[in-house]
């Protein structure tokens, strides 16, 4: 997955404040208790909230399905002195060698999972890897955004070194939004250097969410909106989830 994508993935998301998203997932750990101790980040993607979450005092550990991405993010870490495992594993079937105190995905890492079952997977995966009191943190976009932000339109644009054309299209009756980008990449010569990349994103409704968590065993569920421990508004782009494993591990 993402090969040659993810050599550009952190040009195109330059302009995310992932030092602000770092402090909301922090904001949000510590309201449920979780203020420091070990944390798997899922779909962690080239390191962008890794490496943040990190220096926040959180001992990290990265996951992903690109081996790319996964390089990217190991480069970085090394670059800046950071010593982070990063890990190439499928989130549907994370297994990690001790218990974490917290399991995030982040950047829309529960959208790529297209059916319940995997998304169930995920949870029951997640829901193992903690420690009784430990919790999922996790973000998705929201089907009003995969709807109307992204769907059934064209966006571009065009920076110094990389110019890029994302076509969408949005079904209604899967809740499914294609994706494809066709990226261009100034090379040094001057010629540019074609990369092209099909992605899929599900629309998952908070009600499945919530009832794919329970049934994964985790109690305490609560949604927020987009960096902000309130209730989503109407038309919210983000929805952030929050659940715990109960702490009683007899009562699994």
């Amino acid at each position: 997955m993402y090969t040659g994508f993810a050599e550009v993935y952190d040009q195109l998301m330059s302009d995310v404040n992932y030092a602000s998203w770092a402090d909301f997932y922090v904001h949000m750990m510590n309201a449920f208790g979780i203020r420091e101790g070990k944390v798997c980040e899922c779909a962690c993607g080239t390191g962008g909230l890794t490496l943040p979450l990190y220096r926040r005092g959180f001992h990290m550990t990265g996951v992903d399905l690109s081996q790319d991405m996964l390089w990217i993010a190991a480069q970085k870490a090394r670059a800046a002195g950071i010593a982070i495992p990063f890990v190439r594993q499928d989130m549907r079937q994370l297994h990690l060698h001790r218990p974490m105190d917290a399991v995030l995905a982040t950047c829309d890492g529960v959208n790529y999972l297209l059916e319940d079952q995997d998304v169930l997977d995920f949870f029951r995966a997640a829901y193992a890897a903690l420690r009784p009191g430990g919790g999922l943190f996790f973000d998705v976009s929201t089907p009003y955004k995969l709807r109307n932000a992204l769907g059934n339109q064209m966006l571009c644009e065009d920076q110094e070194k990389i110019t890029y054309l994302w076509q969408n299209r949005f079904s209604e009756k899967t809740g499914i939004l294609d994706m494809h980008l066709c990226i261009f990449v100034k090379q040094k010569g001057g010629e540019y250097r074609r990369i092209d990349e099909e992605q899929k994103q599900r629309a998952h409704s908070m009600h499945s969410l919530m009832t794919l968590l329970g049934k994964a065993g985790f109690e305490r569920v609560m949604v927020f909106g987009n960096s902000s421990l309130e209730q989503p508004k109407e038309n919210e782009h983000r929805w952030h989830f929050a659940a715990i494993r109960r702490a009683d591990p007899e009562g699994v």
